[in-house]
């Protein structure tokens, strides 16, 4: 069946019955490849109970109905699956991930905002986690400033009281303490938009530093974080 060049879109033939099906299945195309969105891309082994129109980015080493088709699309349909073949410029939004990925040609990359034709690429991405306050003076995350990675600053929002003898509280990084802010409320709701002045690069994980003023942190109180950076992607191997 001739098909069109870009998304493989089922073309109708002269004189053609049923020419419903062609035009139904060239839809349902459509219907995944506009504005796609990926249940996943990790995923192996594909899923029993699908949805009908769900769509995942196969991996490399995926089994039974995916073997060998890794790195298309794979579109529920009809109870089975049509593999959609990507082209350059493509994206697609991970909902498993909450991310979204482009195709460069001959693989996925995150988060990209460019991607040159050797594979390297400009990427930026948040990084959001919640983060549960203990009990003293400060309180430090898990590392969730990425190695290698250009951050542009901290965002966050208490979204559980913050309980102790606290007045307020600043947040940074060893050594820079207030690097992201300071005198941020402790009660539900209270937030915080700490801006880099410059573009700062960690060249390693790097937790958060939470630090309370004028009393301390009692131990209870959920602070919801996300880290702003840009990653700089290496060309494939030749």
């Amino acid at each position: 069946m001739p098909e069109t060049p870009k998304l493989s879109l089922p073309l109708l033939a002269p004189s053609q019955a049923q020419k419903h099906v062609t035009v139904n299945e060239a839809l349902a195309r459509l219907d995944a490849a506009v504005q796609m969105t990926a249940i996943s891309r990790s995923l192996g082994v594909p899923p029993a109970a699908a949805v009908e129109g769900s769509a995942y980015i196969v991996p490399a080493g995926a089994v039974n109905a995916w073997g060998g088709q890794g790195g298309k699309v794979a579109l529920r349909q009809n109870g089975g699956w049509v593999f959609l073949v990507p082209q350059a410029g493509w994206r697609a939004f991970v909902t498993s991930e909450s991310r979204t990925v482009v195709f460069d040609g001959s693989g996925w990359v995150e988060d990209a905002v460019a991607v040159a034709a050797g594979g390297s690429a400009f990427a930026m991405a948040v990084r959001e986690f919640d983060h549960s306050v203990g009990a003293g003076p400060t309180s430090s995350t898990s590392p969730e400033l990425p190695a290698n990675a250009i951050v542009f600053g901290v965002t966050g929002r208490v979204i559980a009281t913050i309980g102790g003898t606290l007045a307020s509280w600043r947040i940074g990084v060893a050594g820079a303490d207030d690097r992201y802010g300071s005198g941020i409320g402790a009660a539900e709701g209270a937030w915080l938009r700490g801006i880099t002045g410059s573009p700062l690069a960690y060249y390693a994980p790097t937790p958060l530093l939470l630090t309370a003023e004028g009393g301390d942190f009692g131990g209870t109180g959920v602070v919801r974080l996300a880290v702003h950076y840009a990653t700089l992607g290496l060309p494939r191997p030749v």
